[in-house]
């Protein structure tokens, strides 16, 4: 069996600012809408599901919690994305390479201070 495709599901607190920050600020788009609790939002490879659970259970945010990782074209595109972006979100860190991996990626904070990073992966023949 082959997987057709992966989701990641999260717990929010409010899915309302969740869905306002990654649908009308990031410009992802509903892959479906669960009840009024849940949204599964398109990256184009996979998928990020939030929810806010009945159980009330907490975000696994901040620095050292859960990082949701976009890829893209170039460092060109990533710049782009930071401009675009940097007075809509909270920015966590601009745009540089990483001191021990070959990205060149730039941060942010969702609602909820999940992680969210604009990235692109060098390619390692360059």
């Amino acid at each position: 069996m082959s997987p057709l495709s992966s989701i990641v599901f999260l717990p929010v607190s409010d899915i309302q600012k969740t869905y306002h920050f990654y649908h009308e600020i990031l410009g992802l788009p509903v892959f479906q809408k669960q009840g009024d609790s849940l949204y599964i939002f398109d990256t184009g490879y996979g998928y990020f599901g939030f929810c806010q659970y009945a159980d009330q259970r907490k975000p696994l945010s901040g620095e050292k919690g859960v990082c949701l990782s976009l890829n893209l074209k170039d460092n060109e595109a990533v710049l782009t994305k930071y401009e675009e972006l940097k007075d809509k979100a909270e920015v966590y860190k601009r745009p540089a390479m990483h001191p021990s991996f070959p990205v060149y990626s730039f941060f942010l904070f969702d609602p909820d201070h999940y992680l969210v990073e604009f990235q692109k992966i060098a390619d390692p023949s360059e």
